[in-house]
């Protein structure tokens, strides 16, 4: 409900090791500065099997030069790979596995960079498992463009958050399980409970986490007669930049 200016610097098919390339791009403008950056990367990580390690030192590293550029930045964690319909045990075992501790991984990487994130893999899984036809493009692998609005439906309440947008306050609310954890029980925590936002906090003993499960909206839309062609990567793979 305001005007938006959106600067996309994604590339389909990325990993990690191009966001350094992307977060240039999106800081070229001399002295203008977006004020928030998304980033939705860790699939293609997973399954071209680069190290969780690189992988989440090069994440690190650009959300570090956002944030000192002054830009807020969300996060959206490695969805769950083991939901993937072509994918038979125990590979999809393995790439389950993978995806959560590369997720958890990346979950400490961003919150000690100044930056927040959202776990998909839990809150997208069994929305897609359950309506693999609606949530998977045609080749039953990429997501179709239901399951892109799904996930994009995920990170929106921490967006606008970070903004000071969202109606929700930062507190706490037992009665939603949300508290303070230190930095790594969190993010293993929000790498198992889907939907689970984490941001940097200060507690009385040193730095810690905050778990937030913020409410998600649904937007109302009419189905388009001519539906856009599938976009052809299980993440975007990258950044985008969006200056209110």
């Amino acid at each position: 409900e305001r005007p938006v200016e959106l600067r996309n610097v994604a590339v389909p098919g990325a990993r990690s090791d191009d966001l350094d390339r992307q977060v240039s791009l999106a800081l070229a403008d001399g002295g203008w500065v977006p004020d928030v950056c998304v980033l939705m990367v860790g699939a293609n990580d997973v399954t071209h099997r680069m190290a969780a390690t690189e992988s989440v030192r090069l994440l690190a590293s650009a959300v570090r030069r956002l944030r000192t550029a002054g830009a807020e930045v969300v996060v959206g964690t490695c969805p769950d790979l083991g939901t993937i319909e072509p994918v038979y045990q125990p590979l999809r075992w393995l790439a389950r596995r993978a995806s959560r501790q590369l997720a958890a991984a990346q979950t400490i990487g961003t919150v000690e960079q100044g930056g927040r994130t959202v776990s998909l893999g839990d809150l997208l899984g069994p929305e897609f498992a359950q309506n693999p036809r609606e949530l998977f493009g045609p080749d039953n692998y990429h997501p179709s463009a239901e399951g892109y609005a799904t996930a994009a439906m995920a990170v929106l309440p921490t967006l606008c958050a970070s903004l000071g947008l969202w109606p929700e306050g930062e507190r706490p609310e037992a009665a939603r399980d949300e508290g303070f954890l230190p930095v790594a029980r969190a993010a293993v925590r929000a790498a198992s409970e889907g939907g689970t936002e984490v941001t940097a906090a200060t507690g009385p003993r040193g730095p810690l986490a905050l778990l937030k499960r913020r409410r998600r909206r649904r937007i109302p839309h009419e189905p388009s007669p001519n539906p856009a062609p599938q976009t052809p990567a299980p993440d975007r793979g990258g950044l985008n930049r969006r200056p209110g």
